[in-house]
């Protein structure tokens, strides 16, 4: 006996305390061994909220959950198992060997307690979260926090939930605080995700007992016919915008069009993104895109803020020299290069060259690494491009021999000296070309 009322103390006596019952009602009813006559159970099963199957005894022929007594009851119960024996105390209590422990009264604070699912929690950012007691005034009960503030409503995510699951808080307005969110208020998107149509909301926006165990960011918006109908169903809660922006890498504001009150990322699509989209500017406009995203006119399509880069491309043994010892790819520089580096060998001594480099006596140069590409644009305004009056101008190759790279000419003449700006330029800023003494 006293590991049973160990078990129910806490649990019920926050139930009492929260239906403001009277103490002496409270020791008649602690032994399950005198249950009130079944037939003073006049409420009906349809409005009572039994919860869920997930105690360790569920369906095990006996009622777990605490709130009822009777002959049906398990002789030890325990808080944790209160909502969580679903199956067999509904069945109990229609075949009257269980009552609710006030008589078969229904009080609202467990008739009526919204379910869990239901309720917005909201999240952990609360001065006092996590401290074991919920901090949120929504709530109240032996779980809940002798003082409470409005700064915290939906603030201590964690510690109330477990309250509330315990028994030891109960919603002091269910209506003002279960979320009032109405299906057609959420854009739900689309079921583009690659696990759309499986039976749970993949969509991190959402949280509760119908969504995947994993989810990504990937997904947001991605599967609107589980989410909405877990929605319906009242299995998960749409936790809002805010989880949505949080998933994002957004990146910086180094785009040229950084901050001009349009989404210039090509991850995004809405009507706050702008009509036209280039890859440079791929997570490079957080500020424009974060705001878009919040206001609610761009949607996020995915993707990473870096674009993964390319691993060197060392080629094959094609050329004359290959497999000689020396590297001949003009690609790189060291003293394992052979002294005259061909154009017509770039590509062609990868075996000489990779084993060179793995001992340290070669490097690749900069401007044909896969990163130096990756990190364009570049400022170029330092750099006197002379002029556009060669006859090779314009054909987006740089016959500038100041130069070197794969956005360079392969044949390059002094005469073309200072006078291929525009190419030149435009190979420069995309990472292409870099001045030849740089490289040095």
């Amino acid at each position: 006996m006293n590991a049973l009322n160990r078990a129910l103390g806490g649990a019920f006596l926050g139930l009492v305390l929260a239906a403001g019952l009277a103490a002496p009602a409270l020791a008649q009813k602690l032994d399950n061994k005198n249950p009130a006559p079944s037939a003073t159970a006049t409420t009906a099963s349809g409005d009572i909220d039994f919860g869920d199957d997930s105690s360790s005894w569920a369906n095990d022929g006996e009622c777990d959950d605490p709130r009822f007594e009777g002959a049906g009851t398990a002789t030890e119960l325990l808080d944790d198992d209160i909502r969580k024996d679903a199956t067999d105390c509904r069945a109990a209590y229609e075949a009257g060997t269980v009552t609710l422990k006030d008589g078969g009264t229904a009080p609202a604070d467990i008739a009526i307690a919204t379910p869990i699912d239901a309720i917005d929690f909201g999240d952990d950012s609360s001065e006092w979260a996590n401290d074991g007691e919920c901090d949120d005034p929504r709530f109240a009960g032996t779980g809940a926090a002798e003082e409470l503030l409005d700064a915290d409503i939906r603030k201590d995510a964690t510690d109330c939930r477990a309250a509330y699951e315990a028994g030891t808080v109960m919603l002091a307005d269910a209506g003002a605080a279960a979320t009032a969110i109405t299906t057609a208020e959420i854009d739900f998107g689309d079921d583009s995700s690659e696990w759309a149509n499986d039976g749970e909301c993949d969509d991190p926006r959402f949280a509760g007992t119908g969504s995947a165990d994993e989810t990504l960011a990937a997904d947001i918006l991605k599967d609107a016919t589980d989410c909405r109908a877990a929605y319906d169903a009242g299995t998960v809660t749409f936790t809002g915008g805010d989880s949505q922006t949080a998933a994002i890498d957004y990146g910086d504001d180094t785009s040229e069009w950084a901050k001009d009150g349009e989404c210039d990322d090509p991850r995004f699509s809405g009507t706050g993104v702008a009509s036209e989209l280039l890859d440079a500017d791929l997570g490079h406009d957080a500020t424009d895109c974060r705001a878009a995203v919040e206001a609610g006119t761009a949607t996020f399509n995915g993707g990473s803020a870096t674009t993964p880069v390319a691993e060197f491309d060392y080629g094959g043994d094609w050329s004359k020299w290959a497999n000689d010892g020396e590297c001949d790819d003009l690609r790189f520089m060291g003293e394992g290069t052979d002294k005259k580096l061909l154009t017509d060998d770039m590509m062609g001594d990868a075996t000489d060259c990779r084993t060179l480099e793995a001992d340290g006596k070669v490097t690749i140069r900069t401007v044909y690494s896969p990163e130096y590409a990756a990190g364009a644009p570049y400022d170029s305004s330092g750099i006197d491009f002379g002029d556009n009056s060669s006859d090779y101008a314009n054909d987006d190759r740089c016959d500038d021999p100041r130069f070197e790279g794969p956005g360079a000419a392969s044949v390059l003449l002094e005469s073309d000296l200072e006078h291929d700006s525009a190419d030149c330029k435009a190979a420069y800023e995309a990472g292409t070309i870099v001045l030849i003494d740089a490289q040095s």
